[in-house]
């Protein structure tokens, strides 16, 4: 309880209905599939039924249970989309800090290739590499986490750059520390702000991401429950009943913004802290 009082404390009101909005969503994708009433794939009732005692989103575009389909089609999605993020925000981390840390040649090297990507939209650039590799589920993971390394190496390398220079990390140098200590040691707990914005952004570029390319066929495939699949399946039959895409259109916007708040407050409750952690420039 305690924990809980300090924490609704500091974030407010904002921060309390984002994690509330996040937690809601995650019991849905972790309960769901045990709580789903019907089989995700079984088709058990006429197309696009209304919803009626039983089957309470009615049926979507082959007669199976959309609430059932609802419930158990985040799982994956949503493991997909943590597992992108923690790969492109490591990899796009390292990059950016070794850059800004490493400097000359390594880092024009780095900042001109995160141009290059950044030069496309991330939709298109994931869209292209999909059109040479194929299509699955690993891939679409792969390219995700790989579309976010230049945007995050970028911002993450600005943020480094306002510490590189600080007395501590000249001494760490001084004293002939390896340079990895120094990234783990000395820079990284110092951006941790920035790291803690920029892994919301990305994990909801994520979701949003997974969601387009499933979308668009080039992650699940049917007949299996995906909240982006569901949409492309059953916009068809949105007039007879529209709960097939509602349901995950809902539950996909209350995820992301949920996060994003959430990030934004918690980075806001971090920021007294670092300063207070960094060293005095004046003393």
């Amino acid at each position: 309880m305690t924990i809980l009082h300090v924490f609704f404390r500091r974030q407010g009101w904002l921060g309390t209905i984002a994690l509330l909005l996040v937690v809601l969503v995650l019991a849905v994708v972790i309960l769901g599939p045990f709580l789903a009433p019907q089989s995700p794939t079984d088709s058990v009732d006429d197309v696009f039924a209304l919803p009626a005692p039983g089957e309470w989103l009615g049926s979507d575009v082959l007669g199976r249970d959309v609430l059932s389909r609802v419930l158990s089609g985040g799982w994956r999605f949503l493991t997909m989309a943590a597992i992108a993020t923690i790969l492109g925000v490591g990899v796009g981390s390292l990059l950016g800090v070794t850059a800004a840390l490493r400097g000359g040649v390594l880092d024009e090297m780095i900042m001109r290739l995160a141009d290059v990507a950044l030069a496309f939209p991330q939709l298109i650039l994931a869209l292209l590499f999909m059109s040479f590799a194929g299509s699955s589920l690993s891939l679409v993971v792969l390219v995700i986490a790989v579309v976010h390394m230049p945007q995050v190496a970028r911002t993450l390398r600005a943020a480094a750059l306002k510490v590189v220079d600080e007395d501590y990390v000249r001494y760490s140098r001084s004293i002939g520390l390896p340079q990895w200590r120094i990234l783990l040691l000395d820079i990284l707990p110092n951006v941790r702000t920035t790291l803690l914005v920029e892994s919301g952004l990305r994990l909801t570029f994520s979701i949003a991401l997974i969601a387009s390319l499933n979308y668009l066929s080039f992650g699940a495939q049917p007949p299996s429950a995906d909240w982006g699949l569901m949409i492309h399946e059953n916009q068809i039959g949105i007039e007879s009943n529209p709960w097939p895409v509602i349901a995950p259109v809902v539950l996909i916007a209350l995820l992301s913004i949920g996060i994003n708040i959430l990030s934004d407050r918690l980075s806001r409750g971090a920021k007294p802290r670092l300063a207070a952690s960094e060293p005095d420039d004046a003393a």
